[in-house]
């Protein structure tokens, strides 16, 4: 398990979030920017963002609606490209890389885990998990044994013939899960993982995460609206307006905040 790290600290002039450590960071955000066309206004999502994150983190972001948390995801995970700035990740800065380029880094590099799960109906939780290991020259011995590992892992082997509708929700977001980790990814990321599943499930969920995180070392990076997830993280950010707030900064300003008398 990676040694503990120090809170990141904030600068003035844009928004900056550093975790100290002895080398480069796995993901380097150095004024990361996103902006997009909607009519006649350009909308920005993100701001000049500056972000660290170290090997074998639990990162969980918060923000409201549109602070640009599922956008700074989908970055990181090579999903969406930015306007500016570098992304750098594993000492690649993925924002230089072509489409297709892109399209390879991602696969081998990111496991993405879904909040309504994107499993697809008509293939076996097997099946589903086995999808990203077809993009891979391997023998089918291999991948067979990649994807019972996998399985094994998040505690679904028993029911690996069996489709979609027929597993409950939490079941459901482990094949999601074993999906995600089945190329043994560098980085995995989730976009409200527990968002649809009920207190019991989502907790169980958030305990195999962090298993992944403290036994396989594996880099987390989840975007969560529910605090008792965010929890499980090692450290929580919060968004606003497409900038980051640290949690211990967000609390301070909360408690210095008098409501106005009507």
């Amino acid at each position: 398990m990676p040694a503990a790290r120090k809170s990141p600290t904030m600068t003035t002039n844009h928004t900056h979030s550093r975790s100290p450590s002895s080398g480069p960071p796995l993901i380097q955000c150095r004024r990361l920017t996103k902006t997009y066309k909607k009519g006649d206004n350009t909308i920005t999502p993100l701001q000049e963002l500056d972000l660290d994150v170290p090997a074998g983190d639990f990162l969980a972001l918060m923000g409201p609606s549109g602070s640009g948390k599922t956008t700074l995801l989908n970055l990181i995970a090579g999903i969406d490209r930015p306007s500016g700035g570098q992304l750098i990740i594993g000492g690649t800065d993925i924002a230089t890389l072509s489409r297709s380029k892109l399209a390879d880094w991602r696969s081998t590099h990111v496991g993405y885990v879904f909040q309504l799960y994107n499993l697809v109906p008509v293939l076996t939780a097997y099946e589903n998990v086995e999808l990203p290991l077809l993009l891979h020259r391997m023998s089918a011995r291999e991948r067979h044994e990649k994807v019972q590992t996998a399985l094994q892992l998040v505690g679904i082997a028993d029911r690996h013939d069996h489709y979609p509708r027929q597993l409950s929700g939490g079941q459901e977001q482990r094949v999601a899960i074993a999906r995600a980790i089945v190329t043994d990814p560098t980085i995995i990321v989730g976009d409200e993982p527990t968002g649809d599943l009920d207190q019991e499930s989502a907790a169980a969920i958030m305990d195999l995460m962090v298993r992944l995180c403290e036994d396989l070392g594996k880099t987390l990076i989840i975007v969560t609206h529910d605090a008792k997830s965010a929890a499980y993280a090692k450290r929580t950010l919060h968004l606003e307006k497409g900038r980051l707030i640290e949690a211990a900064d967000l609390a301070a300003r909360r408690s210095n905040f008098v409501p106005q008398e009507a």
